[in-house]
């Protein structure tokens, strides 16, 4: 076998009509003696095939079979075009059709040979110098085949230098076969992969006095020339993938996070309706989400311990009636009532806004894992609760939002949105960070950037007030005595609501003095909507001021106006009793007589 390394070789045959067909048959043999003794292969040496006359037919590229077998087919099968003789038309497809990449020539800078053997039996009909010069120019050496009546002045025009390696006489048809031996000791040379130590990862590629290092599919050439690392398709971020990119050697496929199935188009990812299952067993609604599902009922019932049954509740007891201030139950109703001082609104929800004066408010909500995805949705409602109390402005009060787990994320500074509309929109799009509890790193995040000029506190000279409020459901993994206490020197209102398994001792730790009124509680996140009404109180004291009055009891003065209307009610039983006494009188006298008046007539 010929191992000198890789060439790409393309055999130009003269099918006019001057070739006999038994003639025609010796040019096949020859082609496959030829072929037969090459080592092909795609990292080897590939071989195509055209044949002309009049016209030029490709029989079939550089890239079309890498087995001899499969070539020894197609030439077998070459149907003779016996018609004229147009040498240079050939020459002029094989260098600008057959020797390109796209048919499977290999780039020239790889510096692997590309050949081409011309065999003719006779004259040019057309110019054959010209276009010959202009394809060894383009790196094409041309080896020049002349059989019975070939000119040797065109095969001498279309050869490469030197003449006596490339142009090649022989006498009859009956003799190219012994000449394709000869043929094949000038295209073989010495292997440089097995004579040199070459050092290849994976395979070495021989060249005319040299040799290169080649990589399996999937990997990519090292600077060094010799090790091979696989490609990473996903790193050029072109893959399309809407969750994860998965490399696989030289491509990539397309993963999607839990709770999600990879859509037909093999890149977007679909969430999974678990619902749809048919097995969730909710009384009233099923909700999927990412790795499951949940329960929810409708308005007016509260979910059972079970997690799938509801009962009827007080329509109040929720999030749902949309109260700013206060929601009062009425049978199988209810209806919203504003503070004394204030009007409910056309809307019959919203009250007039807290206009006592402006605030710069920063909110940090916990996002931990154990707040859950639906809760969650339930505090970022609360938040909007609250900013539903503002009269939110450039110069007015400025909201900011902190989520916190177990790292920290600005949401969204003061300074970043100046309406309601703006602030209630972003806070409905944030998403849940879910891992673990660090409030003291959020409170420092608070004290350091969130009250800072750059994220668009107002100067403390300007005296706007700067409050902070806390929202969390459990315990925290670090410490918050010393940030709390940092943000209250700083000058910061601070206001602590729990819910669940919220801790009260980190509550009080947390807010600002009196204590009592700047924390809150609820057992749990369906029903804190009084905690909206207790910060609405303390944030605006003006409006809460002529809250109407509710007595104890056990004051003095409800105790008097008890005794007061006791004795008034005591004495009206008593005139009745009295009246009742003399008529009670009056009858028994009358009783008496009419006996008297019966006995006499006896």
């Amino acid at each position: 076998k010929c191992r000198t390394g890789p060439l790409d070789i393309v055999f130009v045959i003269d099918s006019s009509r001057s070739v006999r067909p038994f003639e025609f048959e010796t040019m096949r043999r020859f082609m496959m003696d030829i072929i037969g003794n090459l080592d092909v292969g795609p990292n080897a040496t590939r071989v195509g095939v055209i044949q002309y006359s009049s016209q030029v037919q490709n029989i079939f590229s550089l890239k079309t079979f890498f087995t001899r077998a499969d070539m020894e087919r197609a030439i077998n099968s070459i149907v003779p075009l016996a018609q004229g003789t147009m040498t240079g038309l050939a020459i002029q497809y094989a260098m600008n059709v057959a020797f390109t990449t796209q048919e499977g020539a290999r780039p020239l800078h790889k510096g692997i040979p590309r050949i081409a053997i011309i065999v003719t039996d006779g004259r040019p009909q057309d110019r054959v110098t010209e276009v010959a010069t202009q394809a060894r120019n383009a790196g094409i050496e041309i080896y020049a085949v002349g059989i019975q009546r070939a000119d040797m002045n065109s095969l001498r025009a279309m050869a490469s230098p030197p003449l006596e390696e490339h142009v090649f006489l022989v006498e009859s048809f009956e003799l190219i076969q012994q000449f394709a031996k000869q043929f094949q000791d000038k295209l073989c040379g010495v292997d440089m992969c097995v004579e040199r130590e070459h050092g290849c990862q994976h395979s070495c590629v021989s060249t005319p006095g040299s040799f290169y290092c080649e990589c399996n599919p999937g990997y990519r050439l090292n600077v060094d020339g010799k090790t091979c690392s696989p490609i990473d398709a996903c790193a050029d971020g072109r893959h399309g993938c809407q969750h994860h990119c998965v490399s696989v050697r030289g491509s990539y496929s397309c993963r999607c996070r839990a709770g999600y199935y990879l859509s037909q188009n093999k890149r977007s990812c679909t969430m999974i309706d678990y619902c749809s299952f048919g097995n969730h067993s909710c009384q009233h609604e099923c909700v999927s989400i990412p790795n499951g599902h949940y329960c929810r009922c409708r308005s007016g019932f509260t979910l059972q311990p079970d997690g799938k049954s509801c009962r009827a509740t007080d329509l109040c007891n929720g999030v749902d009636h949309g109260c700013e201030f206060k929601c009062v139950s009425t049978e199988g109703s209810y209806h919203c009532v504003c503070p004394e001082g204030q009007q409910l609104q056309a809307d019959g929800k919203t009250c007039s806004k807290c206009g006592a004066g402006h605030v710069d408010l920063v909110m940090v909500i916990d996002g931990s894992k154990s707040v859950r995805p639906q809760n969650f949705e339930l505090v970022k409602q609360f938040v909007n609760r609250i900013v539903d109390l503002l009269e939110v402005s450039p110069h007015g009060t400025r909201v900011g939002l902190v989520q916190y787990s177990s790292r920290v994320r600005t949401e969204f500074p003061l300074n970043k949105y100046h309406s309601a509309d703006e602030i209630k929109k972003a806070v409905m799009d944030v998403e849940y960070m879910e891992k673990g509890t660090m409030t003291g790193l959020a409170l420092k995040h608070m004290v350091e950037h969130s009250f800072s000029e750059l994220e668009g506190a107002r100067p403390l000279s300007h005296n706007i007030p700067r409050i902070g409020l806390v929202f969390t459901d459990g315990r925290s993994q670090d410490d918050i005595s010393e940030w709390a206490r940092r943000a209250k020197e700083s000058g910061i209102v601070m206001f602590a609501v729990g819910v669940g398994k919220a801790v009260e001792e980190e509550l009080r730790a947390i807010a600002s003095e009196p204590v009592e009124q700047h924390f809150s509680y609820s057992a749990d996140f369906t029903t804190m909507t009084h905690l909206v009404e207790n910060f609405s109180l303390n944030i605006c004291p003006e409006e809460g001021k002529g809250e109407t009055e509710i007595r104890s009891p056990c004051e003095c003065e409800a105790l008097v106006q008890f005794q007061t209307n006791t004795v008034a009610i005591l004495q009206s039983l008593t005139e009745k009793n009295i009246l009742w006494a003399h008529s009670l009188a009056q009858m028994t006298a009358r009783l008496e007589d009419l006996e008297k008046q019966i006995a006499n007539k006896k």
